[in-house]
């Protein structure tokens, strides 16, 4: 398939006052309040003709969603988020809500992810003020509630049916000091509230009563010694994602914690809380525990095993849970090589396929049968006091997301060959 012929070039000045545009609109969450980003954005793109539709689940959480068609019904959709974590200004150096030094553009999310926005609005106004039509359709997605795991973002928009597209890239920035990446899966999760019940005496007279923190403190180190040393059955298609998930974090953390990371559970002791005074034998405990699991790994059955573990324990009981299965896509997915590839040629270097350590809208696509990647050139200032983005990895985004479409609908093409020969 030919590339339809768009201005790829595009000013690195002009990239960056588009950031600073959108990291002007205080989006921090909670509370949340997209209503103003969303109104400018809306009228960016429909000044660019293309269609737009708002949704909104919560009165001051919109989505935006754009569409510019092409030579084909198959879509392409870009997603991204507008909320940020909150920030405060007395730990910042450089203005929070945006400012540029140099080559560098700082404020609350020019990096998450802002930044990566603002390429993507490069790529609707490239193709729409080309001589023809994207190879294509594309789609946009500008969403609220991603920071905090809201309702009003991603999941509203599933749950409403309001996301139809053949596949998706999301602007997470996953590239950043030569370490570059795409993501093509993260991982499971398991959330548990435990509650421990003992009996009370005197803290002078211990052994006359139950202590119900050593009750709970005995639980939780059951639970993390036997799922740390737990092997974990790993699909096959998540192999090679797994290798190359440890290549990328090693030169970070080392290659023992890197492996540690992905072939084994890991466990967090989030909260623990129990005890009224210091000279009291506490009747009561709680903790809650954060499990993560290798993508494609069998969540229930990890948490079949704590349950068991949990009857085992006198006078301790999971009180609440929350799971979820990791998820990922196939090494060889038409999204996965395409934007691999063109990435790998922009940055004329390595891209890895890795796991993400944690889970967000990319999962929820998943799910929803819309296969994922995130992929976005930034810092490792996510969340940061002086988070900034550099004008050259907000021109390397753009290009990649620019030259993505034809290479999407051509392994596409090729993919669809490939099982119509093999029938």
């Amino acid at each position: 398939m030919t590339e339809p012929a768009v201005d790829r070039d595009v000013s690195p000045d002009e990239l960056a006052e588009t950031t600073l545009e959108l990291v002007a609109f205080d989006t921090t969450n909670p509370p949340g309040d997209t209503r103003e980003i969303v109104a400018w954005l809306e009228s960016f793109v429909a000044d660019l003709g293309l269609e737009t539709e708002r949704f909104a689940a919560a009165p001051t959480k919109p989505n935006l969603l754009a569409t510019l068609p092409g030579e084909r019904e198959t879509t392409l959709l870009f997603g991204g988020h507008l909320d940020t974590v909150p920030f405060d200004p007395d730990g910042w150096s450089y203005d929070p809500l945006g400012e540029r030094v140099a080559d560098r553009v700082y404020g609350r999310g020019t990096t998450d992810m802002k930044g990566a926005i603002a390429a993507m609005l490069h790529v609707a106004r490239a193709y729409a003020g080309s001589d023809s039509r994207p190879p294509v359709t594309l789609a946009f997605a500008f969403v609220s509630d991603e920071e905090v795991g809201g309702d009003a973002g991603v999941t509203a928009l599933v749950e409403a049916d309001r996301l139809d597209a053949d596949a998706c890239v999301i602007g997470e920035p996953t590239c950043s000091e030569g370490a570059h990446s795409i993501t093509v899966a993260d991982r499971g999760s398991i959330w548990l509230t435990l509650e421990a019940t003992g009996e009370a005496a005197h803290g002078s007279r211990p052994m006359l009563g139950e202590n119900a923190i050593d009750r709970l403190w005995s639980a939780v180190e059951t639970i993390r010694t036997r799922l740390e040393d737990r092997s974990l059955s790993i699909p096959d298609p998540v192999e090679p994602i797994v290798v190359e998930s440890i290549e990328y974090y090693a030169p970070s953390m080392g290659e023992a914690t890197a492996r540690r990371l992905f072939e084994r559970p890991t466990v967090n002791l989030g909260t623990i809380e129990g005890g009224e005074t210091v000279n009291s034998v506490p009747r009561h405990a709680s903790a809650r525990l954060d499990v993560r699991l290798t993508a494609g790994v069998e969540t229930l059955a990890v948490l079949g095993e704590v349950r068991e573990w949990i009857d085992d324990h006198e006078g301790v009981s999971i009180a609440d849970e929350s799971w979820s299965v990791g998820s990922y896509e196939e090494p060889d997915a038409p999204i996965v090589t395409a934007t691999r590839a063109v990435a790998a040629d922009v940055l004329a270097d390595r891209v890895h396929r890795r796991s993400a350590t944690g889970g967000g809208d990319a999962k929820q696509l998943r799910n929803a049968g819309i296969p994922t990647v995130e992929f976005a050139v930034g810092t490792d200032t996510v969340h940061a006091c002086d988070e900034y983005t550099t004008v050259d990895a907000l021109a390397a985004t753009a290009e990649t997301y620019a030259r993505l479409p034809a290479a999407f609908a051509a392994d596409r093409s090729r993919s669809e060959q490939y099982t119509t020969d093999a029938r």
